[in-house]
């Protein structure tokens, strides 16, 4: 069974494929994702490894925590699985969007 690993304080260039061709070193790798910012599209300095096997997760995090990655030594982990955010909708805050402010003129 495929196990997944955090890959924290990735330098900001760091990308999928590269992290793909160092975590194989360690064995199957299933899948490599760098995170990145919607909006910008830049790299959040952390991504996810998804190993082929338990024992293949143990060697990567033995080989790899702390692993001087361009300058930046990496965390690797066990990938805790996600919390619920609740609703994440949008909008808060309710209630009329009247008056206020300004000067009132008094004849």
């Amino acid at each position: 069974m495929a196990k997944r690993l955090f890959v924290g304080s990735l330098p900001y260039s760091t990308t999928g494929q590269q992290l793909q061709e160092l975590f194989a070193q360690a064995g199957v790798v299933e899948s490599a994702t760098v995170i990145s910012d919607r909006y910008s599209g830049r790299s959040k300095g952390f991504g996810f490894v998804e190993m082929g096997s338990e024992e293949e997760a143990k060697k990567a995090i033995e080989m790899f925590n702390g692993y001087n990655l361009d300058g930046r030594a990496i965390v690797v982990n066990e990938a805790k699985p996600q919390e619920d955010r609740g609703n994440r909708g949008g909008g808060g805050g309710g209630g009329s969007r009247g008056g206020g402010g300004g000067y009132s003129k008094r004849w």
